[in-house]
């Protein structure tokens, strides 16, 4: 499934892309996310913690940088993650790219998300729902990186380290599913 995302920042480009390269400053941007190891200069180990309701899951994953092209202002990064319990993995591409935009910078961040294994019988909506949430989430916070004052900064990573969701989370996402199936009925009554 692919997310797409876009936001402006009062920031020239190329302090959004230096901060696109920076990507131990990046990962942890991701809700639950915790940088785990740098391999090298375009490989990390991270580990990301989601929860729903009851449900934990706790992912490894590779994190490789695949392409940066700075005059193109787009950047690509894969991740493979596998659940530590055996009950999925997941892959995605998080493919950025900027470009100047009325005195600062547009960025735009399109992932593209696969599950497999027994996380993705969760239902393709909630999935949907939960990703759409961490990419809106893991935008926000690049944003005030690039913008806000230290502190705020630091207190945006420092949110984004708790596992994600919470019954909050699944609450929301479960009502934008069934808006979802009142919405279908409703065209199929008209």
């Amino acid at each position: 499934m692919k997310l797409a995302n876009a936001f402006e920042v009062e920031a020239p480009p190329e302090a959004a892309w230096n901060l696109l390269m920076d990507v131990p400053r990046v990962i942890p941007c991701m809700p639950g996310a915790e940088l785990a190891e740098t391999m090298s200069d375009s490989k990390w180990k991270a580990f990301m913690k989601v929860k729903l309701g009851p449900i934990s899951l706790n992912f490894e994953a590779d994190v490789v940088r695949e392409e940066a092209d700075e005059e193109a202002g787009r950047v690509r990064l894969a991740a493979q993650a596998r659940e530590l319990k055996g009950r999925g993995a997941a892959l995605a591409t998080i493919e950025s790219t900027l470009a100047a935009f009325n005195g600062g910078t547009r960025i735009e961040i399109v992932t593209d998300v696969g599950m497999s294994g027994a996380i993705a019988q969760y239902g393709r909506g909630m999935i949907q729902d939960v990703s759409s949430q961490l990419v809106s989430s893991f935008a926000d916070c690049l944003q005030k990186q690039l913008i806000a004052e230290p502190e705020v900064a630091e207190a945006a990573v420092a949110a984004q380290s708790k596992p994600v969701g919470g019954l909050k989370l699944g609450f929301s996402a479960i009502g934008r599913a069934i808006g979802r199936i009142f919405h279908r009925k409703e065209r199929s009554d008209s």
